[in-house]
């Protein structure tokens, strides 16, 4: 009679990496050297956290998102599935630059995001977009490329009304 393996799950994490408290990193995930990830983050399944990234308290990064070196992510930021982040604007170039995501920002999923570019604070980027330049804060986007549709608050009343 044969024995029944337990399966383990299976992630690399940097011993140079600093991680905050209450942090989840879900299956198969890379977290990469010199990455400083905040309190009460949630990391998902196959996703790929790059060297020299940072990330703020209280995110929610989905599965299958990449983000590059030298990205910046703030506080309370949602990021969706699928979602790429670049930071070389002419590959293969010596020189890369990172994304900076501020504070409160949302990014739909399938979402990409260009290298050098700026999601302003409390931002929505819409589910597929194609950001090339920077968002202002407090806007809702959407498109290929991604262009303002409306304010974050005509988003939240349309969110508000859609939990009742």
């Amino acid at each position: 009679m044969s024995e029944k393996k337990e399966s383990s799950v299976i992630n690399f994490i940097s011993p140079k990496a600093t991680i905050g408290e209450n942090v989840k990193i879900w299956h198969f995930a890379y977290v990469g050297d010199n990455t400083i990830i905040g309190n009460d983050v949630m990391i998902g399944s196959l996703t790929h956290v790059d060297y020299n990234v940072k990330i703020g308290n209280n995110c929610r990064i989905e599965g299958s998102v990449y983000i590059p070196p030298l990205t910046e992510i703030g506080n309370n930021v949602f990021i969706g599935p699928g979602t790429t982040f670049t930071n070389d604007p002419y590959p293969m170039s010596k020189r890369m630059v990172g994304v900076i995501i501020e504070d409160g920002a949302i990014i739909g999923g399938r979402s990409i995001i260009k290298a050098g570019v700026t999601i302003g604070k409390n931002s929505v980027i819409a589910m597929a977009a194609v950001v090339t330049k920077d968002i202002p804060p407090d806007v809702v986007v959407m498109g290929h490329p991604a262009r303002i549709k409306y304010t974050r608050s005509e988003y939240d009343v349309k969110k508000t009304n859609w939990d009742v």
